[in-house]
């Protein structure tokens, strides 16, 4: 029995790494649309940005991992190819809000060769689908400059590297960065679009700005920060994970699905989780893994089929009888009612956990690291459900109260109300 079980083991692991070298990837134009083709084959990208769990992107219908860099690079490609997967492999290109300078020749040839180096060490593995060139260096920038470095990079990769495509990526898309990168890239193969909000009109602004060739939608998800309601003590609304469920489904519904002439795919964002503005806001698992209702409409975007089990849903979510968009002030020391409207599409018994977090003051730009708020204790009764009190922090300032409403198999619907402390 055992000797069965390593043999098949043994014929899994083999059939994973069959392909030892690179897999041509070439972008081409008929019939007035254009196609990705792997080994000869068409590709269209059912994408997910980050490396973590790639073994459900796998068994949800997806096909490919996006990275930021080679950071990593190694383990993400060895998973990759584990699982049938490709990667749109990110090259950091540094930033001028960063402090790089593009007037230095030699600092961006130095980085030239940095870039090379990391694409001679990558170009031949088999999960490689295309070079994502720098992310968002239109950010916050003023030095068009930059653009004459990434056409040099995708000159170079494009000499040492003849099987994949090249891309830049963009936080969103704006008129003078698609001129620029048509007159000074003409090495860059795909045009990467970072979106949230705006994905629904990503295939118009395309058109509308003279972008004729392909494009990726390398990021995509829920309501910005930027995007959202603001409080006037300057905290952003976040969406609940049902909210954020649904506005995946019919943004993506309404524009790049129906993209059949331009669009070769997109990287959903976040395939894990991540401190921004909140723990929850872009991260569509939980720290712990677990997943929300947004993961359950990307199985149903990529496979036709929803899971068998789906994530709770969460109608509504009250402090004091007010919703998130509410402005929501209390006094200090006050107990006040909690109110949370869940229910499971399968009859699981749902369990709730509450955090209570400062607002958090390390906010950076372009999805930098930031660092998360230490969780305040005891202001929530123990084995709180969906029905419970807050003790409003005696300090005045600005905070969070965070609900997780777990199903018992994996699943979780998440929302959280921000509050302001006064004495007045």
């Amino acid at each position: 029995m055992k000797t069965h079980l390593l043999l098949a083991l043994l014929a899994c692991a083999t059939a994973a790494y069959a392909q030892t070298g690179p897999v041509k990837v070439e972008v081409k134009q008929a019939d007035g649309r254009y196609e990705l083709r792997r080994g000869g084959q068409p590709y269209f990208i059912k994408g997910a940005g980050g490396g973590q769990f790639p073994e459900r992107v796998k068994a949800y219908g997806g096909n490919s991992l996006r990275t930021w860099s080679t950071d990593n690079a190694d383990k993400v490609l060895a998973e990759a190819n584990k699982n049938g997967l490709t990667v749109m492999l990110g090259l950091d290109v540094a930033r001028e809000r960063h402090g790089f300078n593009y007037d230095d020749p030699q600092a961006v040839a130095a980085q030239l060769q940095k870039v090379r180096a990391e694409v001679i060490k990558y170009k031949d593995d088999p999960a490689v689908l295309f070079w994502g060139i720098g992310n968002e260096l239109n950010l916050e920038y003023k030095n068009p400059k930059v653009w004459d470095a990434v056409e040099q990079i995708a000159r170079m990769i494009h000499e040492v590297d003849p099987n994949h495509p090249t891309s830049t990526v963009l936080a969103g898309i704006e008129q003078p960065e698609v001129d620029y990168i048509k007159a000074k890239c003409p090495s860059v193969d795909i045009l990467s679009i970072n979106t949230y909000a705006g994905l629904a009109a990503i295939p118009q602004q395309v058109r509308s700005m003279g972008w004729t060739g392909p494009y990726v939608v390398a990021e995509w998800g829920p309501t910005g920060h930027w995007e959202s309601p603001v409080t006037p003590w300057e905290a952003s609304v976040e969406e609940t994970s049902s909210q954020k469920a649904a506005v995946y489904q019919s943004r993506y519904q309404a524009s790049v699905q129906k993209d059949k002439t331009q669009c070769l795919g997109t990287y959903v964002f976040l395939w894990g989780q991540k401190q921004e503005r909140t723990p929850t806001w872009y991260g569509i698992f939980t720290e712990d893994g677990k997943e929300s209702e947004v993961v359950d409409v990307m199985q149903y975007l990529w496979s036709g089929q929803w899971p068998k089990n789906r994530a709770p849903h969460l109608a509504s979510f009250t402090l004091n009888g007010k919703q998130a968009t509410d402005r929501v002030y209390l006094s200090p020391g006050k107990t006040y009612p909690v109110k949370a409207a869940v229910t499971d599409p399968d009859k699981d018994k749902l369990t709730y956990r509450y955090e209570l977090l400062p607002e958090s003051t390390d906010l950076k730009t372009g999805g930098d690291r930031e660092s998360r708020p230490a969780p305040i204790a005891g202001l929530i009764p123990a084995g709180a459900k969906a029905e419970t009190t807050l003790t409003a922090p005696r300090k005045e300032g600005a905070f969070r109260l965070f609900i997780y409403a777990y199903d018992g198999k994996d699943n979780v619907a998440t929302a959280n109300i921000p509050f302001y402390v006064s004495g007045k």
